[in-house]
């Protein structure tokens, strides 16, 4: 039996999420497909995190063990021609049996992408957050260095979390780019829970955009209330794009 890495990215546009639902199209059920018609029996696969409905990844990583004993560029072009055009294989390795996609995961960094004036990109516009009122990009970046370092993030994730217990998470960094319109804030971090880097993203831009306080980062923190920050971004503008190991 062998332990099999991959690397690859996908368009989460026409995916509801990463994870397994009943009847819908996912990135977890094609995989699986695709893997099931290689082996002519179901292969459990093992991801690094779950993708919510249109989010994208440019870097996702699972593994699967296989009786198998493909080499990894067989591995790539089988996968490759059995998959749907809106994922792609980008790198496939052999691991030791003690390599597992999450619980290996060291650091995870995801990236939003803003588009900050009055029109939007007509060819962009499911792949970037189109925000009409002026971002004071200052004021994005004190508040993210609030965000940053150790803290019980329940304010930041969503009301129908499916995470019990323990909600504390570092986040070792958030910088925030801004070139020619666009904006770009990169989040890295030692894992997330629902919906919190669109949380931290929309609460971010509320702030940039004057709707909401700096201080509404530490009530949140203190109150742990989901009602002191700010909107979820949506998820078209969400990008996972590397898995630290």
């Amino acid at each position: 039996m062998e332990r099999i890495k991959i690397h690859f990215a996908y368009d989460g546009t026409d995916f509801a999420g990463y994870q397994v639902q009943l009847e819908k199209r996912t990135v977890q059920l094609v995989i699986e497909q695709a893997l099931a018609k290689i082996h002519r029996q179901d292969i459990k696969v093992f991801t690094s995190g779950r993708t919510d409905s249109g989010v994208h990844a440019i870097d996702q990583v699972i593994h699967f063990n296989t009786p198998l004993t493909l080499d990894c560029s067989a591995w790539r072009n089988a996968l490759q021609t059995l998959l749907p055009i809106d994922i792609q294989i980008k790198h496939v390795e052999k691991v030791d049996e003690s390599f597992h996609a999450r619980k290996s995961a060291k650091e995870k960094i995801y990236r939003y992408q803003i588009i900050n004036q009055r029109e939007y990109d007509l060819f962009k516009r499911m792949y970037e957050w189109h925000v009409i009122k002026p971002i004071n990009i200052d004021q994005v970046k004190i508040a993210a260095k609030r965000i940053e370092g150790t803290h019980d993030f329940t304010a930041f994730s969503a009301s129908k979390s499916n995470v019990k217990g323990d909600k504390t998470r570092t986040i070792h960094a958030i910088d925030v780019l801004e070139e020619f319109g666009r904006i770009v804030i990169e989040v890295r971090g030692d894992g997330f829970l629902t919906h919190m880097v669109r949380i931290i993203v929309g609460t971010l831009v509320e702030i940039g955009i004057g709707r909401r306080d700096q201080s509404c980062i530490d009530r949140a923190f203190a109150t742990l209330d989901r009602q002191v920050v700010g909107l979820t971004a949506p998820s078209h503008g969400l990008y996972l794009w590397k898995v630290v190991y």
